[in-house]
């Protein structure tokens, strides 16, 4: 995974001029506003490995780890991951804010740096609620095939509009494909398209649609060596095949209406423009990239990718079907 490494180490230092003014600015808000602690540190999953601590903006009230986890909240029946409303009354007001705007992970870039997460990949989990979805998906353990990323697949819908089964789907598709056959392309994409989500210049992507994405960018389905968990933890699947509850998907052509919302002769300049031969050829699967060999591909690249994207006016969407509305967030 060294494309993916530099892709992360890449984006990280190259937007530190972004992220590091406004975590400043975050975590003095929270200072003011709520007081001390302005980080929250919680023990999470973020690989197939053992959980470690991660850390976030506190956006809670100081005690809502003890009242709203997976052991004090019951399953209701419609969802096993724990996501708490905006409305509830544990957040914070600047709590609130943080989260509506998606800075509230932010501080995440550290363990980026420390080769702990990735940019792109799914959420961190606590054990407890990894445990309980593995009580109804066997291959709940899949997602975690690769680090765990501040943004992914589920961030393109949005978790209120994805039940457990679809989100597992995106999220076993995205590390199948990642381990199936990289692309720094797809990477890109999703964080852009995440940032133009955030800040509703497009409309949040249908469940089939990221799952298209992705097969757009590594290819077909195809069975994969999943790395074993260490001892102690839940075990991955080896060579793991497509999990029962993944949709099948046919991925769109290019004369047909595109993934990316946009007409297709505009979705197709959009997948050249990402093209960046020089950044595959000039790195090894397995070694560190090296800065200088792919530096001037990215540099060239980038601007003309976000020049080049569809803006999408946001239009209303329905929750998941079937699902009730959850009560807190572990």
């Amino acid at each position: 995974m060294g494309k993916k490494r530099f892709f992360d180490l890449f984006v990280t230092l190259a937007a530190a001029v972004v992220w590091l003014p406004a975590v400043l600015m975050a975590a003095l808000a929270v200072l003011v506003l709520e007081g001390r602690p302005v980080f929250y540190k919680s023990t999470r999953r973020v690989s197939a490995g053992p959980p470690i601590k991660v850390v976030k903006f506190r956006t809670m009230v100081r005690n809502a780890a003890e009242i709203a986890n997976r052991e004090t909240v019951p399953v209701d029946g419609s969802t096993r991951f724990l996501n708490i409303p905006s409305s509830s009354p544990l957040y914070t007001r600047i709590g609130r804010l943080l989260e509506k705007v998606a800075l509230t992970e932010l501080p995440q870039f550290r363990h980026v740096l420390r080769g702990e997460m990735s940019i792109v990949g799914n959420r961190p989990l606590p054990q407890n609620v990894v445990d309980c979805l593995l009580e109804e998906f066997p291959d709940a353990e899949d997602r975690f095939a690769t680090p765990a990323g501040l943004t992914g697949p589920s961030q393109l819908v949005g978790r209120d509009y994805l039940c457990d089964e679809d989100r597992l789907a995106l999220e076993g598709a995205y590390c199948r494909g990642a381990l199936r056959n990289y692309s720094f392309r797809l990477d890109f994409l999703i964080l852009l398209y995440t940032v133009l989500v955030v800040l509703r210049l497009r409309r949040g992507f249908a469940p089939d649609e990221v799952i298209a994405l992705v097969e757009r960018y590594t290819g077909a389905s195809a069975p994969v060596s999943v790395p074993a968990a260490p001892v102690g933890t839940s075990p991955a699947r080896v060579n793991a095949p497509t999990p029962a509850f993944a949709p099948a998907v046919t991925v769109p052509s290019p004369a047909s209406a595109g993934v990316f919302g946009a007409a297709p002769a505009a979705a197709g300049a959009l997948a050249a423009q990402v093209s960046l031969p020089g950044l595959v050829a000039s790195v090894a699967p397995d070694q560190e990239p090296a800065l200088a060999d792919v530096l001037p591909h990215m540099t060239t690249a980038v601007p003309s990718i976000i020049r080049d994207v569809p803006a999408r006016v946001p239009t209303p969407r329905e929750p998941a079907r079937g699902r009730v509305a959850p009560v807190a967030q572990g």
